[in-house]
């Protein structure tokens, strides 16, 4: 059975804290946190995320899994493991060589933090296979990273399930976390191709029945 990684992006401020705990109590598995410095992407939700990363500290046992599309991935990974996240992911097209990424693999393991890396839609998905035996999770963005409420790109279920047999060839223990455009309409299409953590955001956030929506992305 796959899991739910809830993406807090479009939780509005005023209503954070009763949201966040509606998440929670609707039985999602993680919260997803969309760390963005305007750079990477356009837009910048850094203070926001680690605002909403301080009321989950408090509020919540539920597990952390930041997703950093962001320039400076040293200097995130450090503000960020603060939290204690399950687990933090880093976008492969940051890196400027494999020297680099795998620096970062080394720092946030060092940190007893899982290491998940991103993957763009038109990033070549073999691109990812030299550092899976040193990472816990691939994120196969499955629309372009930055927006939310955008719509899946059928292109990139090909990806996952490309991904899904290369790790199951090589016996590689690596989870495949699809993100982007994901609803209840769709989402066997991801699970079918091989990702076993999905996740959603305004699927659920803009639902009228949180728990009803978690329960048909996990199980339809």
């Amino acid at each position: 059975m796959v899991e739910i990684s809830a993406s807090i992006l479009s939780v509005k401020n005023e209503d954070a804290i009763k949201t966040l705990y509606n998440l929670e109590t609707a039985g999602i598995d993680y919260f997803h946190i969309d760390v963005m410095d305007g750079k990477f992407v356009e837009e910048n939700t850094s203070d926001r995320m680690i605002e909403y990363c301080e009321y989950l500290n408090s509020i919540s046992n539920l597990l952390l899994d930041v997703h950093l599309m962001v320039d400076d991935v040293k200097s995130y990974i450090n503000s960020f493991l603060v939290f204690e996240p399950n687990i933090i992911t880093f976008h492969l097209e940051a890196g400027k060589n494999k020297e680099e990424i795998m620096e970062w693999i080394k720092i946030i393991k060092e940190n007893n933090t899982k290491v998940g890396i991103s993957i763009k839609p038109d990033t070549n998905v073999k691109e990812i296979y030299d550092y899976l035996p040193f990472i816990h999770m691939v994120l196969v963005m499955t629309v372009e990273p930055g927006k939310g409420g955008q719509k899946l790109l059928p292109k990139t279920i090909e990806k996952i399930k490309k991904l899904s047999e290369y790790i199951q060839k090589n016996n590689l223990e690596v989870d495949i976390e699809a993100d982007g455009g994901i609803n209840t309409e769709n989402v066997n299409l991801v699970k079918e191709a091989g990702a076993n953590i999905i996740v959603s955001g305004t699927a659920i956030t803009a639902s009228n029945n949180f728990t009803e929506t978690v329960k048909n992305l996990r199980t339809k």
